[in-house]
């Protein structure tokens, strides 16, 4: 009985450790510091919450084309968690562009979440010329884009 609850016990142990690894990796594959940041947009996602200022970073998952209705703006995917991804649309029409921008370029940001089901839109990326919003804005290559 006592062999028995030993092997019990370590293979709980393996099954842990191995879980701890899968969880390492999959963070390993987000910039440093991005999965406390990201945890707000993920309760954000799950209690459906918009008007939420958030700063967070990803991994550029796909680049789409630029939105060119009304103020156009650069539109990109982010992958903030291992479960999520935002569209992040950037305007450009009162920010510069983010030059360059491609798959898994590691994009951090400074703007309000909006949900969807999709995984929500963070928009508010720039400075406010009329200085009613809070300034947001995207940090890429080194360079603040406002």
């Amino acid at each position: 009985m006592k062999n028995k609850k030993s092997v019990l016990l370590a293979g709980f142990a393996l099954l842990i450790y191995l879980l701890a690894q899968q969880g390492e990796d999959m963070a390993r594959s987000l910039p440093e510091n991005s999965l406390g940041s990201n945890a707000v947009l993920q309760t954000a996602f799950s209690k459906r919450q918009s008007d939420l200022q958030v700063k967070g970073q990803g991994i550029v998952k796909k680049v789409l084309p630029d939105d060119l209705k009304g103020s156009r703006h650069q539109r990109f995917i982010l992958q903030v968690n291992p479960d999520q991804t935002v569209l992040v649309a950037h305007n450009i029409d009162l920010a510069p562009r983010l030059p360059g921008l491609k798959q898994g370029d590691s994009v951090a940001f400074y703007g309000e979440y909006e949900w969807n089901q999709q995984g929500g839109v963070i928009h508010w990326t720039h400075h406010d010329p009329d200085g009613g919003h809070i300034n947001g804005w995207l940090k890429y290559n080194g360079q603040t884009y406002r």
